[in-house]
């Protein structure tokens, strides 16, 4: 993947916190950095299992979080800044790679190689701007992820945000989830009720490739 002329990549993480010590009482599952994901091994990229954003992008979160801390939820974050070195590992997976150790648990009913135009693997993610974020709503009372109607990553049709298909309860908790996150300056998309990017967004055209490492924002 070579960036065209709008785009920079770059190692710099100076604009950068890390989710975990900025955000207390958030819950993290860092997906890629274990193996049970989509692919079935930790992408590349992944150094340590940490949550890191803008510093613009984890303000907004932390408002977010404050919001749904008063309602009885903390978030939950599967993902945030994901390396363009993981992107790339996910385009040789999709590409080349025939692998499908994964399917029957996370895509199905859909087509390995349709994975890219349905927009549920991007080969140039927003994630790697650092103001996108995967999460879901963890409630304090039960200490049980909020039911949404499908997992995190589970690349159907089941798992759009307006998808009807779903129980009024479940869409209701999409709805709460999005509704909070739009307050707050951030966007969904149309095909993953976990995804969000900050609207205001400080890094439009930089692509970022440093390690997910709590290390490395202390170089």
């Amino acid at each position: 993947m070579k960036p065209d002329f709008k785009e920079i990549v770059t190692m710099d993480p100076s604009g950068f916190v890390l989710l975990g010590d900025y955000i207390p009482g958030i819950v993290q599952e860092i997906r890629y950095y274990s193996t049970y994901n989509f692919v079935g091994d930790r992408i590349d990229g992944y150094e340590e299992p940490c949550a890191l954003m803008t510093i613009e992008a984890a303000r907004a979160l932390k408002a977010v979080s404050n919001e749904m801390n008063v309602q009885g939820f903390r978030l939950k974050i599967f993902d945030a800044y994901r390396p363009v070195s993981a992107v790339k590992h996910f385009v040789r997976w999709g590409i080349e790679d025939m692998d499908l150790r994964m399917k029957p648990f996370f895509y199905p009913e859909v087509e390995k190689q349709a994975l890219f135009s349905r927009g549920y693997i991007a080969g140039r993610s927003s994630h790697s701007r650092g103001s996108t974020v995967d999460l879901t709503l963890l409630d304090m009372a039960s200490g049980q992820e909020a039911d949404m109607g499908s997992p995190f990553d589970f690349f159907d049709e089941c798992s759009h945000p307006d998808y009807r298909g779903v129980t009024d309860e479940q869409y209701e908790n999409r709805m709460f989830l999005q509704k909070a996150m739009v307050r707050n300056g951030f966007e969904p998309i149309d095909c993953e009720w976990w995804h969000f990017t900050l609207k205001d967004e400080p890094y439009p055209d930089v692509y970022f490739d440093f390690p997910v490492s709590a290390q490395y924002l202390k170089k």
